[in-house]
């Protein structure tokens, strides 16, 4: 396995919107694999294929608290939202440090394709639920820091612009 490198917001490549995985093969359930390792690694709870730079309808998460229930979701596709909503804080591993309140389906179900291809269907309340919009956002090239003013973005953008140039400068 091997741990990918995270585009960081405002990065234009993750607004591209992802295409679907034609056939889960070694290449996809590697790639699971990598990003697995990528999202434990910084730990995050969630990891969208488009952040690893990679624009296939791929996602990962793990939301229990032990940190030992990895899913692998091919081809999310939300099939049911609840009316409720919820708010809740969110970050980002693409928008590091940040995190700021987001407005979401309290619970949601997904029919995907899992690691090994077959068919499955899951609800999802909470942290999970959450989560879940939150990367099937990034599949269609949506991130987070959209659902807030443009002010707090914008200020959001000038500060990691500033990390990325200081950052460039240390190398």
């Amino acid at each position: 396995m091997a741990r990918l490198t995270i585009l960081r917001y405002p990065d234009p490549r993750l607004h591209t919107i992802a295409r679907p995985v034609a056939d889960v093969d070694e290449r996809i359930r590697r790639l699971a694999d990598d990003m697995l390792e990528t999202m434990y690694a910084a730990e995050g709870v969630g990891l969208a294929a488009t952040q690893v730079d990679v624009h296939e309808r791929l996602l990962v998460m793990d939301t229990s608290e032990a940190r030992d229930h990895p899913l692998v979701l091919i081809n999310p596709e939300l099939t049911w939202c609840s009316e409720e909503m919820r708010v809740a804080e969110e970050g980002c591993l693409s928008v590091p440090a940040f995190y700021d309140k987001v407005e979401r389906h309290a619970s949601v179900k997904v029919r995907a394709l899992g690691r090994d291809g077959e068919p499955f269907e899951m609800h999802a309340e909470g942290l999970a639920a959450v989560c879940v919009q939150h990367e099937i956002d990034h599949l269609r090239g949506k991130v987070f820091v959209e659902y807030l003013s443009a002010l707090k973005r914008d200020r959001i953008r000038t500060k990691l612009l500033k990390k990325a140039r200081e950052e460039q400068r240390d190398d």
